[in-house]
């Protein structure tokens, strides 16, 4: 049946295929990359987190897009929603967010964005089918991972604002 849908958009150019390819590797590099930090930090509880978020939303996505009939939008096939290759860029993002803070999450979110993009411009997904994805990824995180937890339990916080800011420290017995 995939095979008669006809195509509605033209070929794709050579930056098109380019982005498309470079999206498609960031999007496996992501939980690597998390796994690895993850390593970098012997931090077990926080690889068994990481494992879990991706194969919930990976499997989340995988089976909405044999649920859900969504037309791509090159007309390819009907399982467009949600982005599958988003969400497992989103995993690895929203995993480093929530266990390790902004510093690590916030250039992960990033990538993940990139990935939405280079799927929507490449005429494989709509910008609802990425955002889909992402909000998948981020709310398994918040039910999943935890803080990380240092050996010695301090925690240090920064906060700004506009008339000054304020250092937080504190132990965990």
């Amino acid at each position: 049946l995939a095979a008669s849908l006809p195509a509605f958009s033209a070929p794709l150019s050579d930056r098109q295929k380019a982005i498309e390819s470079i999206g498609t590797g960031m999007a496996i590099a992501l939980p690597v990359i998390a796994g690895g930090i993850t390593l970098y930090k012997r931090d077990r509880k926080g690889l068994w987190q990481l494992a879990e978020e991706t194969v919930l939303t990976v499997g989340t996505a995988y089976a909405l897009k044999q649920i859900v009939r969504e037309r791509r939008p090159d007309g390819s096939d009907m399982h467009s929603f949600p982005s599958d290759t988003t969400a497992l860029a989103a995993s690895g993002s929203s995993y480093l967010w929530g266990r390790y803070g902004w510093q690590y999450g916030l250039p992960a979110l990033a990538a993940s964005q990139f990935v939405s993009y280079s799927r929507v411009q490449a005429d494989r997904h709509h910008w609802y089918d990425t955002l889909a994805s992402s909000g998948i990824a981020f709310g398994y995180s918040y039910f999943v991972t935890s803080r990380f937890e240092k050996r010695y339990r301090i925690h240090t916080e920064l906060d700004a604002s506009p008339d000054g800011g304020m250092v937080r420290m504190s132990y965990r017995w």
